[in-house]
């Protein structure tokens, strides 16, 4: 996400870095670059035409040309402009007086409306709402089917529909009425699509809303698609009215334009965004954090916020324990592969983290996701004793344990070679004035591994 703009900015401010001064002169090819950047982003030149004078007007100011670190002031004027663009602040979803809230979703064929449904009552759900599903696309095959699918998956009620029930707007009514019925507080109504914007799509969701008075009209669209999504956005906010926004597989697009864009192109909000095919992987979108991301600064709130949702306290604690005792056996690793593989693909934690220091190179590094399926596996072909003692791990176990985990010898021998590596690391960390000193320190709450030592 952001990838590619990302790294021409921090190619920009690096320039500036090793000027001895900031002048008008270098301040001017410094704003044609970032200029440039932009639009190789796809970023609407309206949107860069506005950031591009915001930016000059502050960063040629007195105050900055004779500030001892020039280019730091520049990143942050570039960095709060970025913010306003983006939305200033999370828009945070509405919700009416008295339920069910009727949420409509709506967008082009294509662009993930129905997966999108599915994920955002399950984001939902856990956010202490309980949401009900319906489809009113009468007219894709399978479209309704394919909500059904969905929320067994997501564990999600949807409402089916009786027979008679043909029509949009009798499936709709019927939906609110047994959303009320049930206790549902929320009803995501997923509509039908078209490739393109027709007269047709219009009325009918015209009628959907004039007769479910919905207060959230969120447009997904796909964030690949760029500035195309961008007009299709602000297209049916002129006809519509809508309230936000959802860009879906923003984790595949490194541009980031459609997202830069949306908010000043149409006044309304991006409130969500989709980072992956799992139904977990639908984020809140912070205007801040977005902006963090793009400037190579990293997201360690959303990062903390993963870890705190899918790492077990209790079992963090315990862990932070073995590590500073040096109990911390074959099993205890294994438990922990699998903590971090419940925060999602290793990729898109790595972008959290902030490009700077030793972290600088991270954007380089490529992430074998089978590695910790192989690690797994061969910890899982050991007996118990094994796990609890790797030092009785002999030739002719090292065999066995390759062919029940369908790996070699050689890279059991890398594993174990690793993890007595690390205990031994651990062990002296965990002995000494460093090792009391970290065991002191408190992280926060749901880090990764509790108060590992040496992170």
């Amino acid at each position: 996400m952001f990838d590619n703009l990302s790294e021409k900015l921090q190619r920009v401010f690096k320039n500036l870095r090793g000027e001895g001064k900031l002048s008008a002169e270098n301040m001017e090819s410094a704003l044609r670059e970032i200029r440039m950047a932009l639009l190789e982003a796809d970023v609407n030149f309206r949107v860069v035409k506005q950031l591009i004078e915001n930016i000059k007007q502050k960063a040629m100011g007195e105050e900055v040309l004779a500030a001892l670190s020039p280019s730091q002031q520049v990143v942050k004027i570039v960095h709060e402009e970025l913010i306003k663009i983006l939305g200033s602040h999370e828009s945070k979803l509405r919700f009416a007086n008295e339920p069910p809230s009727v949420f409509l979703i709506v967008g082009l064929q294509g662009s993930g409306k129905t997966t999108t449904t599915g994920k955002l009552a399950r984001w939902l759900s856990r956010n202490g709402h309980r949401p009900m599903m319906v489809s009113v696309d009468v007219y894709r095959p399978a479209a309704r089917e394919q909500l059904k699918v969905i929320a067994r998956e997501t564990g999600q009620p949807v409402y089916e529909g009786a027979a008679e029930e043909k029509q949009p707007m009798e499936l709709a009514r019927a939906a609110r009425r047994e959303s009320a019925n049930s206790g549902r507080d929320v009803l995501l109504v997923d509509t039908a699509g078209r490739l393109h914007i027709d007269d047709q799509l219009m009325g009918e969701l015209s009628e959907l809303k004039e007769q479910l008075n919905p207060v959230e009209i969120l447009f997904v669209a796909d964030a690949m698609t760029g500035q195309d999504a961008v007009k299709s956005a602000d297209e049916f906010h002129k006809r519509l009215g809508i309230t936000g926004v959802i860009l879906t597989k923003m984790d595949g697009d490194a541009r980031g334009g459609g997202a830069l864009s949306i908010r000043h192109v149409t006044g309304q909000p991006l409130k969500f965004v989709g980072v992956g095919e799992k139904f977990d992987a639908l984020e809140p979108f912070h205007p801040d954090r977005a902006a963090n991301r793009i400037l190579g600064m990293g997201d360690i709130l959303s990062f903390i916020e993963k870890a705190g949702e899918a790492i077990d306290q209790k079992q963090a604690v315990e862990m932070q324990r073995k590590l500073i005792e040096n109990e911390f056996t074959l099993e205890d690793f294994r438990d922990q592969l699998r903590q971090i593989r419940k925060l999602g693909p290793l990729g898109s934690l790595l972008d959290m983290m902030p490009k700077v220091g030793m972290l600088k190179d991270l954007k380089d590094v490529k992430i074998d996701e089978k590695e910790i399926e192989r690690v797994v596996a061969i910890i899982d072909s050991m007996t118990p004793r094994e796990r609890d003692n790797h030092m009785i791990i002999n030739g002719s176990r090292r065999r066995r344990i390759a062919r029940g985990s369908g790996t070699s010898v050689q890279e059991v021998n890398q594993l174990l070679k690793q993890y007595a590596q690390a205990r031994k690391m651990m062990k002296g960390l965990s002995g000494g004035f460093i090792g009391r000193k970290l065991g002191k320190m408190k992280m926060p709450a749901g880090f990764p591994f509790g108060n590992m030592p040496g992170m």
